[in-house]
């Protein structure tokens, strides 16, 4: 007969700084997404309002693991969802609806948030 015993002692402090890390890491994940996408000039730009002031990430939700890269102007969801439009590109030479097609899953940048995930999670918690 053969005993074994064991004794596993928790980090609590630990293992409470690497959950908040995942929220943290993730607020800046969106941050990066969004400095990521203005600068590859893919907003439709007139005044600048779409870009600048009227889109932003929300964090309310982030302790949940979800954060929201919104547009609050009125006609975002028209301008986005009808790329069709003749799109002034004088500030944004790349300016089109769907702006965010690159990003997303079969996009040319699909990894991005991923990897900048996984770094700025690394970079936070030290390792």
């Amino acid at each position: 007969m053969i005993n074994v015993n064991s004794i596993i002692n928790l980090n609590f402090p630990r293992i409470k700084q690497l959950t908040q890390a995942q929220s943290q890491a993730l607020e800046q994940t969106a941050e990066a997404l969004h400095t990521e996408v203005v600068q590859a000039q893919v907003f439709p730009f007139d005044t600048g309002n779409l870009q600048n002031e009227s889109t932003f990430v929300d964090c309310s939700e982030s302790s949940r693991g979800q954060v929201t890269l919104a547009s609050t102007a009125p006609y975002a969801r028209r301008v986005y969802f009808h790329p069709e439009y003749h799109f002034q590109t004088k500030e944004n030479p790349n300016a089109r609806g769907l702006w965010y097609e690159d990003w997303l899953p079969g996009g040319s940048k699909d990894q991005f948030c991923q990897k900048a995930y996984k770094e700025i999670y690394r970079r936070i918690v030290g390792l």
